[in-house]
């Protein structure tokens, strides 16, 4: 009887649904351990082969999914020096052991210790260094390899950001202006997972857009998917918030907010979580505008919006940042007409390509000043 309440049991349990089985993973536990240094020799004054160390490479390409699977236990172990002998007085070097991650990784230890941030291609770093070997300093016994637990964080690297509330209109976006392919449907926080898509020109330039689970309050205290978003939009170049122009209501227990409320409610939750965001560049998308209505609603906002101090006072508390954004370019859309759509991708390359063009500037001048110092110290002065 037992048996068969077991067996009706388990027939009962549905498999989850394949949206919700993600292949998305940006945080991944190791254990890495460097190789124990050789034992010396005191009769002919041998030294041990220094232990093999365990360090992490940046690779294009690469997921933590993939590291996930091809290390099947997280644990790494780089392997021992050889002791030393009569034969080979130098004990030979362990073999280190050579671990591939994604780009855009950080690295912590246990006691979130920041150790790397391998945010370039083929950038490395030692996350476990091996034993040394023996010799007359100790004994001749070859010392254990540090170990210790790791933490792999991954920020998504890309050139724009969508920021916005659940059900904004973010993935539909997405889908229109590049090739990802993100579920959309009629409801809050259909996106779970960081999409990531390309938007390609005729011109063969590209730029990569990420969207990323909607926004709550809260977020920068981690409620909600919180730091799981907040993260990736760290490394972004360009911020695209995006917001309907109709308002916003996670659920019929919350107030309904309009428009310019939800500008001010995430600005504040990027300034709660890093202040330093707010420095990026921003661009806004007004979406819904094909809705009746939408056009006086704009008319009304416009003015408050492209100077967002001046709505401060009317402000609700709650969501009043100490500090407002500053929108590069407000751009009233319909995330299904094919035509704002275009208006859009042609903003956002000019936006980059502007900011890239004042990067270049200001590096020039730096390194102006810089040779200019240089002449100054070491050679006639240029009048």
């Amino acid at each position: 009887m037992v048996q068969l309440f077991k067996f009706l049991l388990k027939s009962t349990k549905l498999p989850a649904r394949a949206h919700f089985r993600s292949n998305f993973l940006d945080t991944l536990r190791l254990t890495v351990r460097g190789g124990h240094g050789g034992n010396g020799l005191p009769k002919y004054g041998g030294v041990g082969g220094q232990g093999g160390c365990v360090y992490f490479v940046a690779k294009e390409g690469l997921t933590l999914r993939k590291l996930e699977q091809n290390l099947k236990d997280k644990r790494v172990q780089a392997t021992s020096g050889e002791d030393s002998s009569k034969v080979s007085i130098f004990g030979r070097r362990g073999v280190d052991q050579r671990i591939e991650v994604p780009l855009g990784v950080q690295v912590y230890d246990e006691q979130q210790k920041l150790l790397a941030d391998l945010n370039e291609h083929q950038a490395s770093c030692i996350v476990a260094g091996g034993g040394t070997g023996g010799c007359t300093g100790n004994n001749f016994l070859g010392r254990p390899g540090e170990s210790r637990t790791v933490h792999l964080d991954l920020k998504l690297i890309a050139d724009v950001g969508l920021v916005g509330f659940p059900n904004a209109g973010k993935s539909t976006l997405l889908k229109a202006i590049s090739n990802a392919k993100p579920k959309i449907a009629a409801y809050p926080f259909t996106t779970i997972r960081p999409q990531i898509g390309t938007v390609e020109y005729s011109d063969l330039r590209s730029i990569s857009i990420a969207d990323l689970p909607g926004l709550i309050e809260g977020a920068h205290a981690n409620f909600g998917m919180g730091h799981k978003f907040l993260k990736h939009i760290e490394r972004t170049r360009l911020l695209l918030f995006m917001v309907d122009i109709f308002g916003f209501q996670l659920s019929p227990r919350h107030l309904h907010r309009d428009c310019l409320s939800n500008i001010y409610a995430l600005n504040k939750e990027l300034e709660l979580y890093d202040p330093t965001l707010l420095e990026k560049p921003c661009v806004l998308l007004l979406n819904k505008m094909d809705k009746e209505g939408a056009q006086q609603l704009l008319k009304n906002l416009k003015p408050s919006i492209k100077d967002l101090s001046s709505g401060l006072a009317a402000c609700p508390e709650e969501l009043r940042p100490s500090r407002v954004l500053k929108f590069e370019h407000i751009l009233p859309i319909s995330a299904k007409n094919s035509a704002r759509i275009t208006q859009v991708k042609q903003q956002l390359r000019e936006t980059l390509d502007e900011l890239a063009e004042q990067h270049l500037v200001a590096d020039n001048q730096q390194l102006k000043e810089q040779l200019q110092q240089r002449v100054g110290v070491i050679g006639p002065k240029i009048t």
